[in-house]
């Protein structure tokens, strides 16, 4: 990929940014994507508990959206009781040099 460097860009066309952020930028949409670049497969109860404050219908419609644009792959286990587990695709986990620099810059603002 050439060198990306920040610009307006045309009108008419979607900025890159914006495509990025309408992806990641809903409430909790972050904080699962970082628990699966910290533990990589996770199951639904465990987002449940290491979230606090979800609600199960919201983490179910935000992990459905991280599906649908191919960033989380469910995988469902043939198992009684079912088992469901989830987990970053490669272009979940190219997301994580993103968000080690946001780590980065986040501890220059709360020290």
């Amino acid at each position: 990929m050439s060198e990306v460097k920040l610009e307006r860009g045309n009108p008419n066309e979607k900025c890159p940014i914006e495509a990025a952020i309408d992806i990641i930028g809903s409430k909790w949409t972050f904080l699962i994507i970082r628990d699966l670049l910290i533990d990589g497969t996770i199951r639904f109860g465990d987002f449940l508990r290491s979230l606090d404050g979800i609600s199960p219908k919201t983490l179910s419609l935000r992990l459905r959206e991280l599906e649908k644009f191919g960033l989380v792959k469910r995988i469902v286990y043939p198992e009684i009781p079912p088992k469901v587990e989830y987990e970053l695709t490669e272009k979940g986990k190219s997301l994580e040099g993103a968000f080690i620099e946001l780590k980065k810059w986040g501890l220059t603002i709360i020290e």
